[in-house]
């Protein structure tokens, strides 16, 4: 991406782990928690929807410190150099792109089946990953197809790591996209999520 391999490494494997814990985790482990009964309980217990959705979020937000406490030192230790500038930036990009992914995540286990969410989740992390603009710059891909993938959240968010940890140029459109699927997700939450099978 015209910087050191080291930095494009970094905001790739960020990318990786946000997408990973933030979607295709909360997918299958939400998925499971609906089959096995547990969001039903959650629904009619003290704890209530909010504060198990609160928890989730908790928890996710927790992981993620841990990953990139994990995934910094080994950046540090292979030179990887961040600026501070960047760092400071990344954090509103990491947390929209939590809740982008995180209700992308749980529309995903609120609406299929179990094996379906297992299936659907992971083959969309792969893909996602892959050829979604995170492992590549969109302006490696021919020119429509880098169009489409700017407008996939795994492409701005993309974008938006490598503006961060590897000194490419910010881009306000992947910002803007990125929210947008933020937004879109948590309305989709709201009107498509489902606390049971039936």
């Amino acid at each position: 991406d015209g910087g050191p391999a080291v930095d494009t490494a970094v905001a790739a494997t960020f990318a990786t782990a946000l997408i990973s814990t933030s979607f295709t985790s909360q997918a299958i482990l939400t998925g499971f928690d609906r089959r096995n009964g547990v969001l039903r309980w959650v629904a009619t217990s003290p704890l209530g929807r909010g504060g198990y959705l609160a928890g989730k979020i908790l928890a996710t937000l927790a992981t993620h410190v841990l990953q990139l406490i994990a995934l910094g030192a080994i950046a540090l230790l292979i030179g990887w150099r961040p600026d501070l500038l960047g760092l400071l930036a990344a954090v509103p990009v990491w947390l929209t792109g939590t809740v982008a992914f995180g209700t992308l995540g749980l529309v995903v286990a609120g609406t299929l089946r179990t094996e379906a969410v297992l299936a659907v989740s992971n083959l969309v992390f792969i893909l996602l990953v892959g050829a979604g603009g995170v492992a590549f710059p969109t302006s490696a891909y021919p020119r429509i197809l880098g169009g489409l993938v700017d407008l996939l959240p795994s492409g701005a968010l993309g974008e938006l790591m490598r503006a961060c940890f590897a000194s490419g140029a910010f881009s306000l459109g992947s910002a803007v996209v990125l929210l947008a699927w933020a937004v879109a997700g948590v309305l989709a939450v709201m009107r498509w999520f489902r606390w049971t099978d039936s």
